[in-house]
């Protein structure tokens, strides 16, 4: 199905929705339902996917669970639905998501049609993953290669994109789901499997049965801003998700912790003491306890605590931080004033 099928399909969700429903505030059908739902993956290591124990895991995760931290206070009071690449913008789009914190690149098309996104909570590139016997470690090498990729993908078009600029006859085998993408791939339908760099390292280190054999390269040299999304037509909701991350990186940026914000509280910082609210304001302002961001890092911590446990060196994907460092640190990670 073609994407401008897939726009029309969710407009029209829109537009069949109750007036009452439409003209709820977001944070008023949060409250009233008494828990936030999110758009999940359907099962990318690291970024969202369930553990052993049934719960949900991952950098995307957690980056709705501040949501649910700030609205409600709690953020296991979060739930989870899973999407295909192909289904997530009509959910979030036709109201059977409150926000789409699911890896979804930000792109002037997605921007335009329906959907606001917050604000990138990681930066990356797209990558190819091939078997390493096949001796192909650059773009270049790619030559008439079958390439897995999944339909609503901005992948669909990198590809498309690098067969052209290298003159590749690239064949692209599309799939609907997830799975079903990875599946193909390792069961050697294609070639090779496109999608961002940091998926195809939790897909090599927990599906490959010898991670080793397999290599990741970049198929450009673009980076992409992945950003958690939210509906157009409701400022206040889209402030509050928006802020809700920026929370976990002016905590990192200011040295509070998980560990330390309650001693924190006696700060006499004043940038301190209106992050954690301790100087009233903010709160108010967002229409938030004013302890809101002081609830988002009791509960996960700053940015470089929710990196380093889901994707970083406290993970199985032991990823570096590159481009997902605060702006001092040579990243992009910009925090933004809390006043």
């Amino acid at each position: 199905m073609s994407r401008m099928r897939l726009l029309a399909l969710a407009l029209l969700g829109l537009a069949t929705l109750p007036a009452a429903a439409m003209a709820q505030s977001t944070v008023d059908v949060v409250r009233a339902r008494g828990h936030v739902l999110c758009g999940g993956s359907q099962g990318t290591v690291g970024f969202g996917a369930v553990d052993t124990r049934g719960e949900w895991q991952g950098l995307d995760v957690d980056t709705c669970r501040a949501v649910a931290a700030a609205v409600l206070g709690d953020g296991r009071r979060a739930r989870f639905i899973p999407l295909s690449g192909q289904q997530r913008l009509i959910a979030l789009q036709s109201g059977e998501v409150d926000v789409l914190p699911r890896t979804t690149t930000w792109t002037l098309q997605r921007d335009a049609n329906g959907v606001n996104f917050t604000g990138a909570n990681y930066y990356e590139f797209t990558g190819v993953l091939m078997r390493r016997d096949t001796g192909v470690t650059e773009v270049t090498g790619m030559k008439g290669a079958s390439v897995c990729v999944q339909s609503g993908s901005t992948t669909e078009i990198t590809v498309a994109d690098a067969s052209r600029v290298h003159a590749l006859e690239l064949r692209p085998v599309v799939y609907d789901h997830t799975e079903a993408t990875r599946q193909a791939f390792f069961q050697g339908r294609c070639d090779a499997l496109v999608t961002d760099a940091a998926a195809l390292a939790s897909i090599r280190a927990t599906l490959a049965s010898n991670p080793d054999d397999y290599v990741i390269f970049p198929i450009n040299d673009k980076l992409e801003a992945l950003a958690p999304s939210v509906r157009h037509g409701d400022d206040r909701w889209f402030d509050i998700v928006k802020w809700s991350f920026q929370a976990l990186v002016v905590a990192e940026q200011l040295g509070i912790t998980q560990a330390n914000v309650e001693t924190m509280l006696a700060s006499t910082d004043p940038t301190i003491r209106r992050f954690l609210g301790v100087d009233r304001g903010n709160g108010a302002a967002l229409g938030l306890d004013e302890r809101w961001a002081y609830t988002i890092v009791k509960q996960l911590g700053n940015y470089a605590e929710v990196f380093e446990r889901n994707v970083g060196a406290g993970s199985p994907l032991k990823l570096v931080r590159g481009h997902n460092r605060l702006a001092r640190d040579g990243g992009l990670m910009f925090p933004l004033a809390f006043n």
